[in-house]
């Protein structure tokens, strides 16, 4: 359930709108236009301007303002200009309006309002400062490394207000609040993994964002209360234990118009999470662009993939192996262009996600008959590049 049927934002927007947050990174208010609304993608063109300062009540406060032009690292002087959603955050407000600065559609787009970022990089760059200072309270890990330290006992870092940690097989989140309890942003991304004592994360108080995907274990009862987490402005989650996306929704869709964004996607059974632990699709389930019969479908030629390999290595003799192998993959690639040829959803990040779970056959194989895989791993590429149309 993300923001969906509606006419216009939660919280009142109007094209020329301005609107000002604190930013951390600058250590002062920053500001930006509101140059389009788009009702279809329920998303706002949003401006930032060069200006920091004071907490501004009025446009009269901000002076004569530009729209602030990216010269740092690789940009070259393009405007600062992306869409986002159009769910204004609790902490932004509104300090009046201007004649638009920019009037032209915006070819980006981001997830959560992030003003002061780019200002901030850019003075740095001005001033001849390129290390990123804001390392100091950004941290990431993957879920073993998280493990390990939360196994030894070290002093809270209360200075991380940004945290993520991905590849999360199992996840204690009383040791992580323990261990990180200024927490402001939390992104955790799992592997089909548990997370534990999930209702602890109540107790941080000053959360603004939280994202997890593909993460069980939850219960309703874990779920986020908005009086435990009154600042919270951006949920986000996705591939998640059906009876939490429901609690989640029900408590947070009332928080919609003070200003939380709220998006919950791919609500998952305790059946599905069997079946799909040893699918690497299975992130196509419920993707906008791959239909159920077309998943269904891919599935179905990852699966008969996957046997034909296994059985070669399991019953048939070393000598020609190559050949058959790469006929395989020749059958895999022409399977594929015959779902792509009717709906056109294999892109980059399908394309991509086709070859890893190639791979993914050939490590199973590989701990099935011992290492040694790399001459079949490059025919059965080889038999899918030869065809393969997507």
């Amino acid at each position: 359930m993300s923001i969906r049927q509606q006419a216009a934002p939660p919280r009142p927007l109007t094209v020329g709108d301005v609107v000002a947050a604190h930013s951390r990174d600058l250590g002062e208010w920053t500001v930006a236009q509101i140059v389009r609304l788009d009702a279809d993608s329920q998303t706002a063109a949003v401006l930032e301007l060069d200006w920091s300062g004071p907490e501004p009540s009025s446009v009269a406060d901000l002076g004569d303002v530009a729209p602030l032009r990216l010269t740092h690292h690789s940009w070259n002087g393009a405007l600062s200009f992306c869409n986002q959603e159009w769910v204004l955050p609790r902490s932004h407000k509104l300090v009046g309006s201007m004649p638009l600065l920019h009037d032209e559609p915006a070819n980006c787009w981001a997830s959560g309002w992030r003003l002061g970022e780019q200002l901030a990089r850019q003075r740095r760059w001005d001033g001849g400062i390129h290390d990123d200072p804001s390392a100091a309270w950004k941290a990431e890990y993957t879920g073993e490394t998280v493990n390990e330290f939360l196994s030894r006992p070290t002093a809270p870092r209360s200075e991380v207000t940004q945290l993520t940690i991905r590849d999360i097989d199992f996840l204690d989140c009383a040791q992580l609040v323990q261990r990180f309890p200024g927490v402001t942003w939390l992104h955790m991304h799992g592997r089909l993994g548990l997370l534990s004592a999930a209702g602890e994360l109540n107790r941080l108080a000053s959360l603004r964002g939280i994202r997890i995907v593909d993460l069980f274990g939850m219960t309703g009862e874990d779920r986020l209360r908005p009086q435990c987490v009154p600042e919270l402005e951006s949920l986000n989650l996705l591939s998640i234990p059906a009876d939490y996306a429901s609690a989640m929704r029900r408590t947070w869709r009332p928080e919609i118009p003070a200003g939380t964004y709220v998006s919950v996607l791919r609500a998952r059974k305790p059946e599905w999470v069997r079946e799909n632990r040893n699918n690497p699709l299975r992130d196509w389930d419920g993707r906008e662009q791959v239909s159920t019969t077309i998943y269904k479908r891919a599935v179905t030629q990852y699966k008969a993939a996957r046997k034909a390999i296994l059985l070669e290595f399991a019953e048939q003799p070393a000598d020609g192996r190559s050949a058959r192998v790469e006929e395989i993959g020749r059958a895999f690639g022409e399977a594929f262009n015959r779902l792509d040829h009717r709906s056109g959803f294999i892109e980059t990040v399908e394309r991509e996600e086709l070859f890893a779970a190639l791979d993914h056959i050939v490590n199973e194989a590989e701990s099935l008959h011992g290492p040694g895989l790399e001459e079949a791993r490059d025919s059965l590429i080889s038999g899918v590049e030869s065809v393969r149309a997507w």
